[in-house]
């Protein structure tokens, strides 16, 4: 049997779910410029995708189980900060690159992180 997730779980998931896609987006463009800095760009938007769609699929995990543990649950809090981290990071390059696209990105990054430091372990229990 598995459990109903909270409302800010389902949310976060889905927020990590459209960062993971819009850098996926992002990182062909960047391809296909081929200067230094795109390139560089490149590898944080690959870095940065996974590692939201990392953190989507280990919420999804732990919300589904009927009685997570209190370690598995502070792995996924772990695991959201983490992700959180990289969203800023990324929104930061994502800015220096100046175009009105990697702005919105970078935009949806910080919203990403937001959710991801909300997440705790109070927030993983079902709705």
């Amino acid at each position: 049997m598995t459990r109903q997730m909270s409302t800010e779980m389902q949310q976060c998931i889905d927020m990590c779910n459209k960062c993971h896609d819009k850098c996926e987006q992002m990182l062909s463009r960047c391809m296909e410029m081929r200067s230094e800095q795109s390139m560089q760009m490149s590898m944080m938007l690959m870095s940065c995708a996974e590692m939201c769609r990392m953190c989507a699929d280990m919420m999804m995990r732990c919300s589904s189980m009927t009685k997570a543990g209190a370690d598995m649950v502070q792995m996924c809090v772990r695991m959201c900060g983490m992700c959180a981290d990289m969203c800023e990071m990324s929104a930061d390059m994502c800015r220096q690159m100046g175009a009105k696209e990697m702005t919105e990105l970078a935009d949806l990054m910080t919203q990403c992180a937001a959710m991801c430091r909300q997440v705790t372990p109070q927030a993983m229990q079902p709705a």
